[in-house]
């Protein structure tokens, strides 16, 4: 895995199945650590950038193409991801600031490996050339019952992957958990079935742990 640039930049990434409350979590974190002292940046996928965000509505938007291939899907995202790593991730590790991102090569190694059975080590070399091998030093999985976040997205908010088969979606579900399995060392699992205040109360403590063993101290100012 490659480190981040100056002492202080830290990359986390938040994954798991839909409904999960990824998006309310990861402010919640930043706010947090922003109150102590953090620099800290938060971004998703696909999206934070200009590029990224023309290729969300393709992915995810209303409009979307009902006939998109898996490799097409896969390639979008990995596009997307590409650009937000050369834009934004890297430059803001470099100067040490602390990144949060909802969802990172995780996520297609899980929707497009597990869930459409595209060839993993074919993904894997795919999302690390397109990453120049950075990954996330802290991966927080958000981890709940197919059926019960599935439940907690509205019929009218849910997006193209939202309205795949359960059979789809456990998929997903279960490439999450092989995956956290296999490096347990950069993964922490959260119940996000909990209460939402239990929740940010784990992602906070595992930050904080893991911020303490790298060595990462707040810097003196704060981030807008």
């Amino acid at each position: 895995m490659e480190t981040a640039g100056k002492p202080g930049g830290f990359f986390i990434s938040f994954e798991g199945p839909e409904g999960g409350g990824k998006s309310t979590q990861i402010h919640r974190l930043a706010a947090a650590l922003a109150e102590q002292g953090y620099v800290v940046w938060t971004t998703r996928e696909p999206g934070g950038t200009p590029v990224g965000e023309m290729i969300r509505p393709i992915l995810l938007g209303p409009l979307q193409p009902a006939n998109l291939s898996a490799w097409t899907e896969a390639l979008l995202f990995t596009a997307a991801r590409a650009q937000l790593v050369e834009e934004v991730i890297r430059p803001r590790l470099q100067r040490g600031e602390l990144v949060l991102c909802d969802r990172f090569s995780d996520s297609t190694l899980a929707y497009q490996g597990y869930g459409r059975g595209l060839d993993l080590e074919v993904l894997g070399r795919l999302q690390s050339q397109a990453t120049g091998g950075l990954k996330p030093h802290l991966t927080l999985l958000l981890d709940l019952p197919v059926e019960t976040g599935l439940a907690r997205i509205p019929r009218r908010a849910q997006d193209r992957l939202d309205r795949e088969t359960i059979a789809f979606h456990q998929r997903v579900h279960a490439g999450y958990r092989t995956m956290a399995a296999a490096e347990p060392r950069r993964w922490r699992e959260v119940d996000a079935s909990s209460d939402p205040d239990q929740v940010a109360h784990h992602v906070l403590e595992y930050t904080m742990q893991a911020l303490q063993q790298a060595g990462i101290r707040p810097a003196q100012r704060r981030s807008a």
